[in-house]
């Protein structure tokens, strides 16, 4: 593999390492959109509904149900009430049961084979090194030195908002990152009825191996994200299951990918 400059945080190049081999997956789309969906789906809880939801009531129909100038639906029983007479106990009334209410015995988990998993996993890294997916995902990387971008470790302890955002201006990544800020629009209708009020872009990932304050200071940046590189996967790399995330690399977190991850590589080698 080519090697790669790795960057001080002052922008300085400190060293070029050998690009690992994991970056030489070949690019499988439909594998990596295949995890996403079912990655997705375990956030997923299971819901359903009273099986007496709207059955609770004394409504029966009229024997015989004709004759009467009326629809022939169930009626609630009794006189000198306001509920008496209404119809109940069906769907499609007020006060009635659902016609296909969701069932709480419904599989809602969508597996996918571990070593599938694996080579998604693998394959979205590999689309992170590859600046024609990037753009074409929508990100702002005409001024980033280096791609995929690797800097020192020095990156896991920037506690600060302040620190975090004069290395995003030093190293070009600070349109991407107005550009995940500005793209949050507010939805209507049943996504916002369902919970997803406001949909966000998505900006720069930093994969580091520790979290030594790095956390505390990527909250202030909306669409920037981190994840440590144990447990990274397809729903970071390729939100939505579009892959080209750009992905800034902290030096330790490359040697701090999971053995079997490296394995499916060694698999495609051999």
């Amino acid at each position: 593999m080519a090697k790669v400059p790795v960057y001080n945080l002052d922008g300085s190049v400190a060293s070029r390492i050998d690009l690992p081999e994991i970056f030489s997956t070949p690019f499988r789309p439909d594998v990596i959109h295949r995890a996403f969906v079912a990655l997705s789906s375990h956030s997923i809880q299971p819901q359903g509904r009273d099986p007496l939801a709207g059955k609770k009531t004394s409504a029966s129909t009229y024997n015989p149900p004709t004759g009467r100038g009326i629809s022939r639906v169930p009626r609630v029983k009794g006189e000198r009430h306001p509920r008496s007479g209404q119809a109940a106990g069906i769907a499609g009334v007020v006060k009635g049961r659902q016609a296909h209410p969701p069932r709480s015995e419904k599989v809602m988990r969508k597996e996918i084979n571990k070593k599938e998993r694996l080579l998604a996993t693998a394959s979205a890294i590999a689309s992170s090194s590859k600046k024609e997916l990037i753009m074409l995902r929508g990100h702002k990387v005409d001024k980033v030195p280096s791609i995929p971008l690797i800097v020192s470790d020095e990156i896991q302890g920037l506690s600060k908002a302040k620190d975090l955002e004069s290395f995003f201006e030093r190293f070009g990544l600070d349109e991407d990152v107005d550009r995940a800020a500005g793209k949050t629009k507010s939805l209507s209708g049943k996504p916002r009825m369902r919970g997803r009020t406001k949909r966000k872009a998505k900006g720069p990932l930093i994969v580091i191996a520790e979290d030594k304050g790095l956390g505390k200071a990527i909250k202030n940046f909306p669409g920037v994200d981190y994840v440590l590189a144990k447990d990274l996967s397809v729903l970071h790399l390729a939100p939505g299951s579009y892959p080209g995330r750009l992905v800034v690399w902290a030096e330790s977190a490359l040697n701090s990918l999971n053995k079997p991850l490296m394995e499916v590589v060694r698999r495609f080698e051999s």
